[in-house]
């Protein structure tokens, strides 16, 4: 099995605040990051698929299409947003990096196979340079 990767960035605000909590168990849980004016990242991405490489072409996945599809249903619709109010897949969860990249696999799981006999093994997130997720569908 040939692993591939893909990283891209993106900027985008949010808070952690349950709206079922009192603002003082939201700031003891959370701290600064369920300040009421929101708090930005930067944001890098890394999708990992796994297959064979394609007779034709010695490609697991073509980077360039993996490329446009992370961008088009996931980068344009988070970059330079707030997560909590702007991104509609986001609705109705707390912003956290954790549900984010859940939704990412599920946009992700139901696109690939549109372009790629690949399939989606791993998608990590970097909420900061410390601060990553991984998750691979389970």
């Amino acid at each position: 099995m040939i692993y591939v990767s893909r990283q891209e960035h993106f900027n985008a605000a949010h808070k952690l605040y349950n709206p079922t909590w009192t603002a003082e168990r939201n700031t003891e849980v959370f701290g600064p990051c369920s300040n009421a004016n929101w708090h930005g990242h930067n944001y890098d991405l890394i999708v990992t698929v796994k297959g064979q490489p394609a007779p034709e072409t010695g490609f697991v996945i073509d980077l360039k299409q993996l490329s446009t599809l992370i961008r088009e249903h996931i980068v344009d619709q988070v970059d330079h947003k707030n997560l909590n109010l702007d991104v509609p897949f986001m609705a109705g969860q707390l912003a956290s990096t954790e549900n984010l990249v859940v939704a990412f696999w599920q946009i992700l799981a139901r696109e690939i196979p549109k372009i790629s006999t690949a399939q989606l093994h791993c998608i990590k997130l970097y909420e900061t340079p410390r601060n990553f997720v991984e998750y691979y569908g389970e």
